[in-house]
């Protein structure tokens, strides 16, 4: 709030995809899986004991959302309407010159993302809760003009970034806590930015 006044505008903004053909059948069939499950589990043994198992249907189907990848390796070729919608995005900025920043909890999709632009031959720079010397490709993303995309796990980017030189966020996937999801927007709409900053949240319609 102290700075506020110092940044330029920050625009935030949900994209709606549409899941359609295997990908919508697959989040279809799961949901109804465990519906029924769960549903049956908190008949007979009561709701306080089902809530790890009703965490778990929760993740497998944010997972499903995002690409059946995530939920069977045999599908990592698959198509992902998230995955489209995004590439399409970013294929549109880098020819306008901007530079974005992707986040993700699940480092598994973030995989999936980097061979889908290891096959196209972009440059890109990435960053987990396993990466060492995090300040290199922070600064070959800052200062390289030829890289123009960060990819970045939720909870290792979150915070002690500074990526100014992005003016576009995408999060793949919502998280719990919508003060993550702000410190993650918050790399690029800081101190030291001088563009206006567009942060879009991907989400699937109907799920």
């Amino acid at each position: 709030r102290q700075v506020a006044s110092e940044l330029p505008e920050k625009t935030e903004q949900t994209i709606y995809c549409e899941l359609e053909g295997p990908q919508r059948k697959h989040y279809d069939e799961l949901r109804q899986h465990y519906r029924n499950t769960l549903l049956n589990r908190v008949d007979s043994k009561g709701l306080g004991r089902s809530k790890m198992h009703v965490l778990e249907a929760l993740l497998r189907l944010r997972q499903a959302a995002c690409h059946p990848g995530l939920l069977d390796p045999k599908r990592l070729a698959d198509p992902s309407a998230k995955l489209d919608v995004l590439l399409e995005q970013l294929s549109d900025l880098r020819e306008e010159g901007h530079k974005a920043l992707v986040f993700s909890q699940f480092t598994s999709l973030l995989a999936i993302v980097r061979n889908r632009l290891d096959a196209k031959k972009i440059d890109y720079e990435y960053l987990d809760g396993a990466t060492r010397d995090r300040q290199t490709h922070v600064e070959r993303f800052q200062n390289d003009p030829a890289c123009d995309l960060f990819l970045i796990s939720l909870k290792a980017g979150g915070l002690g970034l500074n990526l100014t030189a992005a003016d576009y966020v995408f999060l793949l996937d919502p998280w719990w806590n919508p003060a993550v999801e702000a410190q993650a927007v918050d790399r690029a709409h800081r101190i030291g930015q001088t563009r206006q900053v567009f942060a879009y949240r991907l989400i699937a319609k109907d799920t």
